[in-house]
């Protein structure tokens, strides 16, 4: 019985008996012992095990034989270790009385398939009657999960295109809400450059402060992750540094959270010096309070000469290199910032008027830039695809001009870090005289997405500035759609932002707004403003 006979079963029962303290075999496929544990009456403690199998096989290429002293079949702690472990199973004897052994339960993990349940629980029953070959069953569960999904790489991404991620919100928000949250989750991670393997929703008074999530959703979420083939967790609340920790402990994948998203799009975007910088600092401000406790060897002293005594410790000297990062971050962005303000100050005395593009990130600000100016701004179907601000000048037929401006996406929930970072990029919306906020007509989050920018604004006192609402995407919209909105923003104006015979009323009301008192323009479509 895949290397557990009945003599063995006889000699481990009396031994546990013997010492009072359950005793384990951590036992390859080829039934040899790699480690032998001894615990105590109620448990045993399995040691962190080496990572050589955990990629390359999908299992760990180990299963835990075990004994139970009261009789007890397998418990729930024996289940999650065999989760978070990716055991091949777990086998537990039930030693008698008088040390003779007993029946015997066995676990194992399942493949992926509709409907299927995480795990399989065969038992109790006498040893004789567990007739499962250990080793054909793992490979074979293996072989399924490796139809189901690619092999993974050593570092936990995919050895595809794009890394497999587990989508997570634990929230006390309605389910509905979470899950239409999740969508947006969805579309950071796959600008960010992850494929969505999967979702998990959880509704909670009250978030764990530990792990976020109770131990047997982990390891529901751990099932998940390991059928879909996923490598990354990707959490849509931002995780406290302890939870961090935690999580990285319990699981060996790699764990992501909001915040951490919405940074790596930010560094991916970033074109220019400033926003670079200004991403560089935002993570840097992340990582600082997360350094506590990241790796044993943070803690180690400094030695030689000069670090004799306690010294600094590693994790105080990557604190204080991290602290003066910022700081000369800060200096330099001042210096960008004053050059800035010169260029505006030019453009004032110029007499240019400053329109400026605002709204929820992938509302079409983009390519209503490009429309309007026949220009060539990145616009894509993804979150941020604009980080740095791009001016272009648009000129009327009339010889008068306007300085128009397009401007990051904002976002719900703005991370604390990037505050700063969205503060310094929007700084150009402080010289402008109208600000034009672009919305999605069609997102079914329409109404929320409205209140984050406005929220924004006025976090930025930005909220007193004039401006206008331009409804994109209009012909996306039912016509019982269209009426609801317009009798809901009855100031709001229908575009679709790329086609110019769309935009004569937009163009119009622009005009009344930045050159008051001009009642001559003329526009025609297909001679829109150069």
């Amino acid at each position: 019985m895949g290397g557990l006979g009945p003599e063995q079963a006889r000699e481990l029962a009396m031994l546990s008996a013997a010492i009072g303290r359950q005793v384990g075999l951590l036992v390859d496929r080829q039934g040899r012992p790699e480690m032998v544990l001894v615990g105590d009456a109620q448990g045993l403690y399995i040691p962190e095990l080496p990572r050589a199998r955990r990629f390359a096989g999908r299992l760990r290429g180990l299963r835990l034989m075990h004994t139970h002293l009261a009789g007890e079949p397998l418990s729930q702690e024996d289940l999650m270790d065999m989760v978070f472990l990716r055991l091949d199973g777990v086998l537990v004897l039930a030693v008698g009385p008088h040390g003779q052994p007993g029946d015997v339960t066995w676990a194992h993990l399942n493949p992926p398939g509709p409907g299927a349940e995480p795990y399989t629980v065969l038992g109790p029953l006498p040893l004789h009657r567990l007739e499962v070959d250990l080793e054909a069953q793992a490979a074979a569960i293996e072989d399924e999960l490796a139809r189901s999904g690619g092999a993974l790489s050593a570092d936990g991404t995919a050895s595809g295109d794009d890394a497999r991620a587990i989508l997570v919100s634990v929230s006390t928000e309605p389910r509905p809400v979470q899950e239409a949250h999740l969508q947006e989750l969805a579309a950071l991670a796959a600008t960010a450059g992850l494929a969505t393997a999967g979702t998990m929703v959880q509704r909670v008074r009250e978030a764990n402060p530990r792990t976020i999530m109770g131990k047997g959703k982990l390891a529901d979420l751990e099932v998940q992750a390991l059928q879909a083939d996923a490598g990354i967790v990707v959490f849509d609340q931002e995780l406290t540094p302890a939870q961090m920790r935690n999580l990285a402990e319990i699981t060996e994948r790699k764990v992501l959270d909001r915040t951490q998203l919405i940074l790596d799009i930010f560094a991916q975007h970033a074109a220019t010096r400033s926003g670079r910088l200004q991403v560089e600092m935002a993570q840097l401000q992340y990582t600082l309070p997360r350094l506590a406790g990241k790796n044993r060897a943070l803690s180690r002293l400094m030695g030689g000469i000069g670090g004799r005594g306690p010294g600094e410790t590693k994790l105080e000297i990557d604190r204080r290199r991290v602290r003066e990062r910022i700081t000369r971050i800060k200096k330099e962005l001042e210096d960008l910032r004053r050059r800035r303000g010169a260029t505006r100050a030019r453009r004032a005395q110029a007499g240019l008027p400053v329109v400026a593009l605002v709204g929820y990130t992938n509302a079409g600000k983009s390519t209503l830039l490009n429309t309007l100016t026949r220009s060539d701004v990145l616009a894509r179907d993804k979150l941020f695809a604009t980080l740095d601000p791009t001016s272009r000048r648009l000129r009327f037929p009339q010889e008068h001009e306007l300085i128009l401006t397009d401007t990051v996406g904002f976002i719900r929930h703005l991370p604390a870090e990037l505050r700063e970072a969205f503060r310094a990029t929007l700084e150009e919306l402080e010289s402008a005289d109208l600000l034009v906020h672009v919305a999605d007509a069609g997102h079914p989050e329409l109404e929320e997405h409205l209140r984050a920018v406005e929220d924004i604004l006025r976090e930025m006192d930005l909220h007193e500035l004039p401006r206008l609402l331009a409804l994109n995407k209009w012909e996306t919209l039912e016509p019982e759609q269209a009426l609801a909105l317009q009798n809901a923003h009855p100031r709001a104006i229908p575009i679709t932002a790329r086609e110019r015979a769309s935009l004569r009323p937009l163009v119009a009301a622009i005009v009344a707004r930045a050159f008051p008192g001009w009642s001559d323009v003329t526009y025609d479509p297909d001679g829109l403003p150069e």
